[in-house]
């Protein structure tokens, strides 16, 4: 695959294929102990997802599948955490200077930013980065979720890709992040050099492509950190052919986002390189909710086809017994015929049993906490309410989301719109340039920020005064502090010019009135900035 990033000369060009190989199998083997648990977990709660093992087309993989509750709460606890974390037609983060910026050149900075900003996310709404960040946020549901972001065309910048979990196999690295991203691929060998341009092939490889095109090869790609110069991001990038142990790309990226994978866990335990999402948790619900279920149909079938005694008068032939109106049983003088033995099943047990798992299901995919899709709209305040809730709930893992998604994908987009020429940015390495959540979400997490400020301006303002409040806050900082919180644009913002100009205005508005209207004690910092 043509990753379409800034390429440095390889280091890599000389690597054995076997060695490449011999790290690969090494992976696999710690994925092999978690094989069993992905297989059920996408078994019961994604059966039309790709498969962790060998299946012919076609074949159904549902048979053990008796109750959809697992199936839909995992869609729907993708869809409400997509709408919490990044909403289809809102903007969910936005880019500001940071504290090594000068405070003069910040405010045409922010502004230039927020306009930056916008273009990101008008990419976003041209491309299909909502539908395959859905899928991801399934995969996250059971652990781990994976997205390749790859250049596209002039019309269409950027192209995503949600790669399923049978097909990549993970490493960590010194610091405990995942650094190494193996994807395996079946490949029509005739295929090769479009999906992979720059493959240098070998004779071997033409000589097969010629006469037989339809054959079928394992490519094994593998994106690894290169720790060989510790203060900077550089990523080597292998495409090798399984089969014949032949690398046929060895290619090194370099920069923030030049990995073009974005890998991410919900949750994970300490040692572990793969997450543990909320679907394991409600496994055990998820399958006794199956088998009860299951249990419930055999005893309806029962309860509706009856189960019946006879005695053997050697009159009837159970072979040719029907259960079917109209059909006439012979039996034998005094014979007592065919009688119904009574199911001993209890349907009411198995509803309690069956209601109780499902409760735990949904609670498990915090389906009860984000609340129905239908009906009623929620208010404003529900809705911050159940989002500040939420919060609390997944603080963990929605750090760890940030982290590992919002983060990585921002610097990624940025990478490749600067390659293109479409936009230009600063460095970004969170020193310079801030990634500012902007989500439901994230914006739960000020609400309590925010109330704190205003319930103490007015605690102090109704007990002392005004006076006494402009002398003890800095209320021009406070705006300045609220209106970042508050997400609001740089462009509505006066700058440091304009703001002057005001406080002039007020000054003179207050020696004409011969009193105070509130202005801070610092009449030469106006609102944030210095004069």
């Amino acid at each position: 695959m043509e990753y379409n990033s800034y390429r440095t000369s390889a280091n890599m060009s000389e690597m054995n294929a076997k060695l490449f190989l011999k790290k690969y199998s090494l992976a696999e083997g710690l994925k092999s102990v978690w094989k069993t648990k992905f297989e059920e977990a996408y078994e019961y709660t994604m059966p039309g997802r790709e498969s962790f093992y060998e299946e012919s087309p076609g074949q159904k993989r549902t048979d053990r599948i008796f109750d959809e509750t697992a199936v839909v709460g995992i869609q729907e606890f993708a869809s409400r955490l997509q709408a919490a974390m990044i909403p289809t037609f809102g903007r969910w983060m936005h880019l500001k200077s940071g504290v090594e910026i000068p405070l003069d050149l910040s405010p045409q900075i922010d502004k230039e930013l927020d306009d930056i900003t916008n273009y990101i996310f008008e990419v976003l709404h041209n491309s299909n980065f909502n539908q395959e960040v859905h899928e991801s946020f399934m995969d996250c549901a059971i652990g781990t979720g994976c997205l390749l972001v790859n250049e596209g065309t002039a019309s269409n910048p950027i192209v995503f890709n949600s790669i399923p979990l049978p097909h990549i196999t993970l490493n960590s690295g010194p610091d405990n992040k995942i650094d190494c991203i193996y994807r395996k691929r079946f490949i029509h060998i005739n295929d090769l050099k479009v999906l992979y341009p720059n493959a240098d092939l070998d004779e071997n490889l033409l000589a097969i492509m010629g006469n037989n095109p339809d054959q079928k090869v394992t490519a094994i790609e593998g994106t690894m950190r290169n720790y060989s110069d510790p203060n900077k991001e550089v990523y080597d990038y292998v495409v090798c052919i399984k089969e014949y142990e032949a690398i046929i790309i060895s290619e090194q990226f370099e920069g923030a986002g030049s990995n073009p994978f974005i890998t991410f866990r919900w949750n994970k335990a300490s040692g572990e390189v793969y997450g543990r999402g909320p679907v394991f948790n409600a496994m055990a619900a998820i399958k006794t909710t199956n088998l009860t279920v299951e249990l419930i149909l055999e005893n309806a079938q029962m309860n509706i086809s009856g189960i019946y005694q006879l005695e053997d008068d050697g009159v009837i032939n159970t072979d040719n017994i029907a259960l079917v109106p109209g059909t006439i049983i012979p039996v034998a003088p005094g014979s007592r015929g065919l009688q119904p033995i009574n199911a001993a099943g209890r349907f009411d047990v198995a509803q309690l049993v069956l209601e109780d798992m499902r409760n735990n299901i949904r609670k498990a995919l915090y389906m009860d906490t984000l609340g129905p899709t239908k009906g009623t709209p929620m208010s404003a305040t529900e809705v911050a309410e159940r989002m500040a809730d939420l919060s609390r709930q997944i603080g963990s893992s929605f750090g760890r989301l940030q982290s590992e998604f919002i983060q990585p994908l921002v610097k990624r987009i940025i990478y490749i719109l600067k390659k293109q020429g479409k936009i230009t940015i600063p460095s970004l390495d969170n020193k310079e340039i801030k990634i500012i959540p902007e989500s439901p979400l994230s914006r739960a997490q000020f609400e309590q920020d925010i109330a704190d400020i205003n319930r103490f301006n007015a605690t102090i303002g109704q007990t002392f005064g005004p006076q006494v409040l402009n002398l003890i806050v800095k209320q021009e900082e406070v705006a300045r502090y609220l209106a970042e919180k508050m997400n609001l644009p740089e462009k509505l913002i006066r700058d440091a010019g304009e703001q002057q100009q005001v406080v002039q205005q007020l000054q003179q508005l207050q020696q004409a009135q011969g009193g105070q209207i509130g202005l801070g004690t610092n009449t030469q910092q106006t609102w944030g900035f210095s004069s």
